[in-house]
């Protein structure tokens, strides 16, 4: 197969599982405004940079997502760019000064067919796992009412799974709740464990780390890395 086929196979059934967190694990998400204005970012800033986010929630201190790059090595630039885009907001709010973010974000290549929707069903368990809800669908800040009450919310884009939990709208959503609430704990582990690659072999074969990330890795005698 030819070195371009086999790196378009690659990005084709890659999603990364992004995760970034507060300084110090402060609250940076005090009021209802704050997750909305989040989540205006991540809708502009998926538009702009030809990404789909299929799951994502969005924690007091931290956020999940789930998401797809036409151009997996543009991920640093979307990242960077919506934390700065809050920060600004969250300095202007609240008359505050310094670091918002932890470090950098970390990723975590996941072949998307074979545990998207288990990825997905973790980033939406989150508020769950924290005790602040008693199932996903109940918590205003995540992916989850997309799927289980078919609420737009400008963010989701419908998984490339969700048709397989039935024929209509109606029954997906109601097996899709179902779903949230039957898992497991090892499945759990192999996205908590976030900057390991969850896929099989050949999948991990086919990403090289620049850095603390993975990119698809370049076949032939120019290969390079996208560090950005």
């Amino acid at each position: 197969m030819p070195s371009y086929a086999r790196k378009h196979q690659l990005q084709q059934s890659l999603v990364y599982h992004a995760f970034s967190r507060s300084s110090g694990r402060k609250v940076i998400f005090q009021e209802s405004k704050d997750f909305d204005h989040f989540k205006i970012l991540l809708g502009e800033y998926s538009n702009r940079f030809d990404s789909k986010i299929y799951h994502w929630v969005i924690m007091p201190n931290h956020y999940h997502l789930v998401v797809e790059f036409e151009y997996p090595e543009l991920i640093s630039k979307f990242m960077a760019g919506l934390h700065r885009a809050y920060s600004h907001y969250y300095h202007k709010q609240y008359n505050a000064v310094g670091f918002l973010w932890q470090g950098r974000f970390k990723l975590q290549p996941i072949q998307k067919d074979l545990y998207l929707k288990n990825c997905g069903r973790y980033v939406e368990r989150n508020p769950v796992r924290a005790g602040m809800v008693a199932e996903a669908c109940a918590y205003a800040h995540s992916s989850a009412r997309f799927y289980c009450l078919g609420q737009e919310d400008g963010i989701t884009r419908v998984s490339p799974d969700f048709e397989d939990f039935g024929k209509s709208a109606v029954v997906r959503q109601a097996v899709y709740k179902e779903f949230l609430g039957a898992f497991d704990s090892e499945e759990e582990a192999y996205f908590s464990n976030i900057e390991v690659p969850c896929g099989d072999q050949d999948f991990q074969r086919r990403l090289v780390k620049s850095g603390t990330h993975y990119f698809p890795r370049r076949q032939g005698r120019k290969a390079a890395i996208f560090v950005l």
